[in-house]
């Protein structure tokens, strides 16, 4: 593997802080990357095997888990000449049927721990899981969307957020439509949902968002912050004007207000779906 195209690491992580957290196509310097064993009458360094947090999506789990390694490669001495290609795979300890698999280039340093490890990939896909709930809200470009989170999750911020800007101007009506369920279930003024009617009907997107800022209910609010508008400041931004870096915080941004957005329509309404059967029970239990 050749290192000049790619930029030297400075600061030494862990072997778990680099498996856990960073995107394929990095070279990490690993401060725990070997663990040492006598053997033969000779001192043999192997991969360590930390266990990791990963997020476990078996309907058992559906949260951070500890995964340990299987089996860990123990077969080959890790090299200080040259680059050893190796596959590390993990299991959830919780249900023991996820597992995750890493794709990497390690080579260690003198007679110590430490070592450089490049991450050529995993599987499944870097990055914590899309929200189904927000899969959901964004229904038929549900594909262009998922495409900008392998952009984002291979750190291409202008094409994360090229795809998630197309998400939300092409599903605009789709997201405005579930605010007005919202309101409707909330019992608004006849003006606020005609703001929104209004809204579905204008071509712009920048316009559309105008006409609903004070149509929002409270109980959509992101930290006191219409949703709608955040993404809207987010989205104006012109790409011409922007690093790959900055765009990619950006785009990263967006996913995370719109994620939020989508369990706070969800929760709304299954708040008040859950009050109109406590009314209807208690009716019934007075009659």
């Amino acid at each position: 593997m050749s290192e000049q195209k790619i930029e030297e690491p400075r600061t030494p992580v862990t072997l778990a802080e680099f498996l856990e957290s960073s995107p394929p196509a990095t070279l990490a310097v690993i401060s725990d990357l070997t663990s040492m064993e006598w053997r033969g009458g000779a001192h043999w360094y192997f991969i360590a095997a930390p266990e990791l947090h990963l997020h476990c999506g078996n309907e058992r789990c559906s949260g951070m888990r500890v995964f340990r390694a299987v089996q860990p490669p123990r077969s080959k001495d890790v090299p200080t000449s040259d680059y050893q290609f190796l596959f590390v795979d993990y299991c959830c300890s919780n249900c023991a049927a996820t597992t995750k698999t890493f794709s990497l280039a390690v080579k260690r340093h003198g007679d110590g721990p430490a070592g450089h490890a490049y991450k050529f990939g995993e599987l499944p896909n870097f990055g914590p899981p899309t929200p189904a709930r927000l899969l959901k809200l964004i229904g038929p470009d549900r594909e262009l969307f998922l495409r900008g989170r392998r952009c984002e999750n291979q750190g291409l911020g202008i094409g994360a957020f090229v795809y998630y800007r197309r998400v939300i101007e092409g599903q605009k009506n789709r997201i405005i439509d579930e605010i007005l369920k919202v309101s409707q279930k909330i019992g608004a003024p006849p003006e606020v949902l005609a703001a929104l009617e209004a809204a579905k009907a204008e071509t712009q997107f920048s316009k559309a968002i105008d006409t609903i800022k004070p149509a929002v209910p409270q109980a959509l609010l992101v930290n006191g912050h219409n949703p709608l508008t955040l993404l809207h400041s987010a989205l104006s931004e012109g790409l011409h004007q922007q690093s790959d870096e900055v765009c990619l915080e950006l785009a990263t941004s967006v996913r995370v207000v719109l994620a939020e957005l989508s369990e706070r329509l969800a929760q709304a309404l299954k708040d008040e779906a859950e009050l109109n059967k406590a009314i209807s029970r208690l009716m019934q239990a007075k009659g």
